[in-house]
């Protein structure tokens, strides 16, 4: 589904080159949850950048069922971002000004039918608070409603950036299994530096320093 070869991210710091991520070879398989374990700074965010095209490879390459993503102008990547990938970040965010539902419903603006969103939250035991505003939410609740949101359109990946870093370790569990367990056929990707959020990955690996861990 998604093939990195070779892939690098580097970027200029004082006349020097720095890499975020180096010679990367790893492969997203289709309807897998693969976990990307690393500690702060090992370069995890990036390669979630990179595989989902936020970011351009400096060097190496990143195929989307057989697209070359480095070739599509930012348009283009922005249109299959928007189509085929749901993103959950570290931080919850949400437009303040609209409801929940409202915020679910902005991921798909070609579907404005509320059904399959309500339904989500629902599932997400966020039903009878799809009305409340994001500051009338708890950081939890928050979150889940950005799952809902990622899971709207039934996506074919979902990237996790450190989807639990702002909650407590229950919350923060809860939030996973749910993202697991609705992802349908769609791959799941995460990152997290927290090895226990990841028991039900059906894949593993290890970023250390930029490069992918084979010890």
């Amino acid at each position: 589904m998604i093939q990195a070869t070779g892939a690098s991210l580097a970027y200029l710091d004082q006349g020097r080159e720095f890499f975020a991520c180096q010679g990367i070879d790893i492969e997203v398989k289709t309807n897998e949850f693969l976990g990307i374990l690393g500690p702060s700074g090992s370069g995890k965010s990036s390669l979630l950048y990179l595989l989902s095209g936020l970011k351009t490879p400096t060097s190496g390459t990143i195929l989307y069922n057989g697209t070359n993503l480095n070739e599509l102008s930012d348009d283009d990547r922005s249109r299959l971002r928007l189509r085929e990938f749901g993103f959950v970040f570290q931080q919850p965010y949400l437009l303040g000004y609209l409801t929940a539902l409202e915020n679910v419903l902005v991921a798909t603006p070609w579907d404005p039918s509320p059904d399959t969103a309500m339904d989500l939250l629902e599932k997400l035991g966020l039903g009878h608070k799809s009305h409340r505003h994001p500051h009338e939410l708890s950081g939890g609740e928050r979150q889940r409603v950005c799952v809902a949101r990622a899971l709207r359109g039934s996506p074919k990946v979902i990237f996790a950036d450190e989807p639990t870093a702002a909650l407590d370790h229950k919350n923060g569990f809860g939030v996973v299994k749910l993202l697991n367990q609705l992802r349908g056929d769609g791959s799941l990707v995460m990152v997290t530096h927290d090895p226990s959020m990841l028991e039900e990955a059906d894949r593993i690996v290890k970023l250390a320093d930029g490069s992918l861990d084979n010890t």
